[in-house]
């Protein structure tokens, strides 16, 4: 009887081999868990953070881009907003309304309340005090239906003249084109932004010129726009005639 050499059953896999299978694994487990979908082979010499940080921008934008998109952080009631004011389990004190120009929405029982100035959760717990009176512990909810109060205004040489919602972050360049850009008797170095003074001070007067925003420069002088700004763009006749 012939005995031969037994082959091995289990043979030493190469260091770089099993390196390279603890990564697959790792980084398989890491994308099941947020999600990723990705293979072993994309994250090759990545660290978790990094992974991460992909994962995070998968869809093109962070969170951080994305914020950097907001007017503010928290909407502040203006005059002409529309709100939905409801009063839970209670259809006859529940109103749609529109905010008067002197800041006040008018409501059953408590009559006139001022919005303007407070954000949704503050306002509804201004009405939610002043129903206490007729209501235990009523439940209030405000929902802003329409935003009004949130606008700029282009006025002078450019194509579409008018008022525009301010809906994300705008400044002044992404405003002109908003409006269809410069006629051709556009004065681009006189440009003006009038601004609402803070605390009834009086209205601030900034100048722009156009040209060394984009020749130039002058990337300071491209505004961040505020609700109720209003941009003037002069014609040559303005400031060639006294």
């Amino acid at each position: 009887m012939i005995v031969g050499r037994r082959t091995p059953l289990v043979t030493e896999a190469p260091a770089a081999v099993v390196a390279e299978n603890r990564s697959c694994v790792r980084a398989t487990m890491w994308a099941l868990l947020v999600g990723a979908g990705l293979f072993c082979g994309s994250v090759e010499g990545e660290g978790l953070a990094e992974l991460s940080l992909r994962v995070q921008t998968k869809d093109g934008m962070r969170d951080s881009d994305k914020s950097s998109l907001v007017v503010t952080q928290d909407y502040i009631i203006g005059p002409e907003d529309v709100l939905d004011v409801s009063v839970w389990k209670n259809a006859d004190l529940s109103r749609t309304v529109l905010v008067r120009p002197d800041g006040k929405i008018s409501l059953p029982l408590i009559g006139d309340v001022v919005a303007v100035g407070l954000t949704a959760t503050q306002l509804a717990d201004v009405i939610s005090e002043r129903l206490r009176e007729f209501k235990e512990n009523p439940q209030i909810s405000i929902v802003v239906r329409e935003i009004n109060s949130y606008a700029i205004y282009v006025l002078g040489e450019v194509a579409h003249p008018g008022k525009y919602p301010l809906k994300s972050k705008t400044t002044l360049l992404q405003a002109i084109t908003l409006a269809g850009g410069f006629t051709p008797t556009a004065v681009r170095n006189k440009i003006v932004v009038f601004r609402f003074g803070e605390r009834g001070e009086k209205d601030i007067k900034i100048k722009v010129n156009y040209d060394d925003i984009i020749l130039r420069d002058g990337s300071t002088q491209n505004l961040m726009l505020i609700p109720g700004d209003t941009i003037v763009v002069p014609s040559e006749t303005m400031v060639l005639v006294p």
